[in-house]
């Protein structure tokens, strides 16, 4: 079938053994297209193009036989943003799916390991939606009902079912890639005598239990990104204010990564995870937390994806040590007077980096001009260090919040000699310093600054 609509997608991966490595001939026929179609491989949700080739009869040949595959989950993608995954497991693969319903159309005619792999992903699909319904009923149904005891012989049904296919029928060859990944990936199964507002503390205390962070060869796959990921949620409370939060998920961190450091690769392959999702969500006390306590103290060597911004918080974690002297600041003011931070004969100087257009900035410029204002006696100065790149929108916002302190700016943003010194990689950060320069504390928010 040639026609407009797509209809069908064939692939075949034809694995060709040879006396000492496997050479992969990786094979494709899509039926009804033709074009550009991608070949990458998974790392938990990095994503890494291998190969690419362009058909004009929908025949498609990935690879020759120098190449070689780990063992692993691939993806096959194609023009408008579809893709279908599967597992390569020294097997040869042959997958039927109608592109325009490609999973629940999907048929896997040849590799075993892929059957698996599907049926898993489903059953995980349906194991969490009939357990979380039936322990609904459960916590709220009259113990003495006879439906109460029909929905709890229901709910060990599910979990029966769900153990024998994870323990028996994925382990028809325990050594395979996808026999490991499913013991690793399983679901948490909670015993139904543990009522329920105990579970919680029992998945905090159990839900790992099952994850091999021995097995590096898991990197490739993302069985650690979503355990991860499974974990925080249990620590995960919208209820509680930020530094509660960020608390809890500092308590479920240490769990997952003192596991994880049984394995070096597993160990940064989780770490480099949990710092690029919580940058993505915003959690600089966490991001500090991990930098402080796994990044530098076991000096891990993170992959080069990580952003400049990252880079630079490690090396502010690391010269930024309470007691060490600070680099001197020599910024022009608005007038372009040079201000000197040696030169400040105060007990101590709050240093402040901030942008105009930085949202808490905003907040918490005013909420520090408030303590700086109605100081008895001098106490401190400020040192207010503006990375705008405009002269006008800087002084724009020094007037209207009446900043009466020591205003810099050398409005060379993110590159000024002082922001490259200091490492800044966020906007605000505060140091406060002694009169001799030494680093007394790095303030979180107004409370701290109060404080010290």
């Amino acid at each position: 079938m040639m026609g407009k609509t797509i209809k069908y997608l064939l692939f075949l991966l034809f694995i060709l053994l040879s006396s000492s490595f496997y050479a992969q001939q990786l094979e494709i026929q899509f039926t009804g297209f033709d074009g550009k179609a991608f070949l990458s491989e998974l790392s938990g949700e990095n994503i890494v193009q291998i190969d690419s080739v362009f058909s004009s009869d929908g025949v498609y040949k990935f690879g020759n036989e120098n190449s070689k595959h780990h063992a692993g989950i691939y993806r096959l993608s194609f023009r408008n943003n579809r893709w279908i995954d599967f597992i390569y497991d020294n097997e040869d693969v042959v997958i039927e799916t109608d592109v325009n319903n490609l999973l629940d159309s999907l048929k896997v005619l040849e590799s075993e390991s892929n059957k698996i792999y599907y049926e898993f992903v489903k059953l995980n699909k349906d194991y969490k939606t009939k357990t979380e319904l039936l322990q609904v009923i459960l916590a709220r149904y009259p113990k003495e009902d006879d439906y109460y005891q029909t929905t709890k012989e229901k709910l060990l049904q599910v979990q029966e079912e769900y153990l024998y296919f994870v323990n028996v029928t994925a382990q028809a060859n325990p050594n395979s890639f996808v026999a490991r990944y499913v013991r690793s990936a399983q679901l948490p199964v909670v015993d139904v005598e543990i009522p329920l507002d105990k579970q919680l503390p029992y998945l905090k205390s159990h839900a790992l239990n099952n994850v091999n962070f021995y097995d590096d060869g898991l990197i490739y796959s993302d069985a650690f990104s979503n355990k991860t990921i499974e974990y925080l949620t249990y620590y995960r409370n919208p209820q509680l204010p930020m530094g509660l939060l960020e608390k809890e998920f500092e308590s479920a961190i240490d769990t997952i990564l003192n596991k994880a450091k049984i394995n070096d690769i597993v160990y940064k392959h989780i770490v480099e995870y949990l710092l690029d999702g919580f940058k993505k969500f915003g959690f600089d006390n966490v991001i500090n937390y991990i930098v402080e306590n796994y990044v530098i103290k076991d000096d891990i060597c993170l992959d080069e994806s990580l952003s400049t911004a990252l880079d630079r918080r490690i090396q502010q974690a690391k010269e930024f040590k309470i007691g060490n002297a600070v680099p001197n600041i020599i910024v022009p003011d608005a007038d372009g007077k040079i201000i000197d931070l040696s030169k400040i004969n105060n007990e101590r100087t709050l240093i402040i980096f901030y942008a105009s257009w930085c949202p808490h900035c905003q907040t918490l410029l005013p909420q520090i001009n408030e303590v700086y204002k109605n100081q008895k006696e001098k106490k401190f100065e400020v040192l207010a260090v503006s990375i705008d790149t405009s002269k006008t929108d800087w002084l724009k916002f020094v007037f209207q919040n009446k900043l009466d302190w020591l205003n810099v700016s050398d409005l060379k943003g993110w590159e000024g000699q002082a922001v490259l010194d200091y490492y800044i990689y966020a906007t605000p950060t505060m140091f406060l310093v002694d009169k001799n320069m030494r680093l007394i504390r790095i303030p979180k928010d107004i409370e701290e600054v109060n404080k010290y």
